[in-house]
């Protein structure tokens, strides 16, 4: 996706207690999910081992290309018709609350189920539909790099707060880790 500006360096490598943020949100994940995909940088992401088994590594073609291309490249690969996409800066992300969104799409016809917190669309935090694939690489090839370009071309369910709160009273799962402070208020929601 991004060059992580407003952090200073790479975001999937910051250290969360004993693990770092990308190793801890796939293990929050595969409490749910058995098949893990992640779409990587152009240069090998290299995570550990332990990361890497079960899950499927891809990577993007080019540098900074933007989540719109690498959501088509996630959802091409994925496994199953529905598939929870979420960024790699969300440590304390709910596995449950994850599957839920994905029951919510996988029970209606809807092409995405996508989350609205605080007002703002959370298309990494949302349940898509592996059809949204085509839809998504026609409006990268057409320049679009935000997935909020994506909505008026497909089919989303918006889940607004009230309904959020009804599966998860608190909502930490959509703490996204963007500067030097949203990192410490995730370390110490997390008691680290």
């Amino acid at each position: 996706g991004g060059k992580s500006a407003r952090m200073g360096r790479g975001k999937a490598d910051l250290p969360f207690g004993a693990e770092t943020m990308l190793a801890r949100i796939v293990r929050e994940l595969a409490r749910e999910f058995h098949d893990i995909v992640i779409v990587a940088a152009p240069s090998a992401l290299a995570p550990e081992p332990a990361l890497i088994a079960g899950a499927t590594i891809i990577h993007d073609e080019s540098a900074y290309g933007g989540p719109v291309d690498a959501l088509a490249r996630g959802l091409r690969a994925a496994a199953h018709p529905v598939a929870f996409a979420c960024s790699c800066d969300l440590p304390l992300i709910d596995a449950s609350l994850a599957r839920a969104i994905c029951a919510m799409l996988a029970e209606g016809g809807d092409d995405a189920v996508i989350p609205r917190v605080d007002g703002r669309y959370q298309p990494l935090h949302a349940a898509w539909s592996v059809r949204c694939a085509a839809v998504l690489a026609r409006i990268h090839a057409e320049g679009e790099r935000r997935l909020t370009g994506a909505l008026p071309k497909i089919r989303a369910r918006i889940l607004d707060e009230s309904e959020i709160h009804k599966l998860s009273p608190v909502l930490n799962s959509f703490l996204n880790v963007n500067t030097p402070e949203d990192y410490d208020r995730a370390l110490k929601l997390a008691g680290l």
